[in-house]
């Protein structure tokens, strides 16, 4: 069930009072449109998409959505496993209930660990799914010193989480994730997100992320995706190595014959659409609005070298 209150909307689900937003409640004209779903990265909310469904309005209908754990999602009596799984079953009810791509196109669009929800996600829609954009995670071979490392290092940043209250704290934080200043409004917001992120739920994120067994089963999913893909990555990402990037395109190239855009942003970071705005909107852009497999190609400066 849906609810609206002050201006806020809420999806009832199994799992959480699930908050989303949808740029068809402001303006009815674009629930006729091709609609893009996006889906957040880790300890992120949906605000950080703003811009970037700005520069797309008004050719698409625009949906967002926190994930339990995250922004103004609220849990029910008790907190739910925070699982890939899970956050596909949040993000397939709100899909449901808004019946998107069962009249016009639907486009799922994933950002770091959304880009695994959203794998998971067109393989429940599948014939409902027009294409899928992967940003900033592609698939890689860590060793076990890596993986152990990177764990770590996840968790002991939540437990130290209350150190980001305190400015220079802060500015690290932006700086990992960005090669290129942002607008300071937005870097105030992911810093908040991060800080407001159910410590549990980020944690969680943080191993399954590196869970050998689940990175096989992203692998293979996105393998087997047969929607046109875009593929972003910023070539200055200090966040996901984006070498993992380049790897998803040569093999999605050799063992699947859907097309396949793969655009890399020279200077950018982990937040290329904040961080590019304009230049990011384009190219997500023309991905969306291609009609021919010629079209799904990049020019050749932003072809992977």
């Amino acid at each position: 069930m849906v609810t609206f209150l002050s201006g806020m909307s809420f999806l009832s689900t199994a799992r959480c009072r699930l908050y989303f937003d949808d740029t068809a409640e402001d303006d009815g004209r674009l629930a006729s449109k091709p609609s893009v779903l996006f889906i957040n990265g880790w300890a992120l909310s949906g605000r950080y998409w703003t811009p970037l469904i700005d520069a797309l309005m008004p050719n698409f209908r625009c949906i967002t959505f926190d994930q339990s754990g995250t922004g103004r999602t609220e849990f029910l009596d008790a907190k739910p496993p925070f699982t890939i799984s899970g956050f596909a079953d949040e993000a397939e009810a709100l899909a449901s209930s808004l019946g998107l791509g069962k009249t016009a196109p639907l486009h799922l669009v994933g950002h770091s660990m959304g880009s695994m929800v959203a794998t998971e996600l067109y393989h429940r829609l599948k014939p409902r799914v027009s294409s899928v954009t992967i940003i900033a995670c592609g698939i890689f071979d860590y060793s076990p010193t890596q993986m152990q490392l990177l764990e770590t290092f996840v968790r002991a940043t939540m437990r130290l989480k209350w150190l980001f209250k305190f400015e220079p704290m802060q500015r690290a934080f932006v700086d990992k994730a960005t090669a290129q200043p942002i607008d300071p409004h937005y870097a105030k917001l992911i810093v908040e997100d991060f800080l407001r992120t159910d410590a549990d739920a980020a944690a969680a994120v943080g191993a399954f992320s590196l869970n050998k067994d689940i990175l096989a089963n992203y692998t293979k999913q996105l393998l087997t995706i047969a929607a046109p893909m875009f593929l972003a990555v910023g070539d200055r990402d200090k966040t996901i190595p984006p070498e993992g990037m380049t790897t998803l395109f040569e093999k999605r190239s050799a063992l699947c014959d859907s097309p396949t855009r793969f655009v890399r942003f020279p200077m950018l970071g982990h937040l290329p659409m904040l961080e590019d705005v304009a230049g990011f909107a384009e190219e997500l852009r023309l991905f969306l609005n291609a009609k021919s497999v010629a079209e799904y190609a990049p020019p050749d400066s932003l072809m992977p070298k």
